[in-house]
């Protein structure tokens, strides 16, 4: 099992910036992926950016030259620049271990004048 838990969301004027953590702890070895996904309202969730297993980063073409995924050790980190309207949504911090899939409880973040 793999437990996550994410925190950093909150409400920022657009232009602005936050820093989404993700604190994994149980089985944390043998990781496939690690990453950030988001669900606006009405929307399907999306990718937002990953570790492969083979270490390599991928970006959603929206979010490339803004966001910036780490990790160090358990943690996951995004940091999100440049913040648009169009980037609220829930972010979910994700990871894939074998067959299984886990996800944390979401945090908000909101970009609003």
């Amino acid at each position: 099992q793999v437990q996550l838990v994410e925190s950093g969301g909150g409400l920022v004027q657009p232009g602005g910036s936050l820093r989404l953590s993700c604190a994994a702890s149980g089985i944390i070895f043998d990781i496939y992926a690690m990453g950030w996904y988001r669900q606006a309202p009405g929307k399907q969730r999306e990718l937002v950016a990953e570790f492969t297993r083979g270490g390599n980063k991928n970006y959603a073409d929206s979010v490339k030259g803004r966001f910036t995924i780490s990790r160090d050790k358990n943690m996951i980190y995004l940091q999100m620049n440049s913040l648009k309207p169009e980037d609220t949504a829930v972010y979910y911090c994700n990871v894939v271990r074998g067959p299984t899939e886990y996800w944390g409880q979401g945090t908000q973040v909101t970009v609003s004048s």
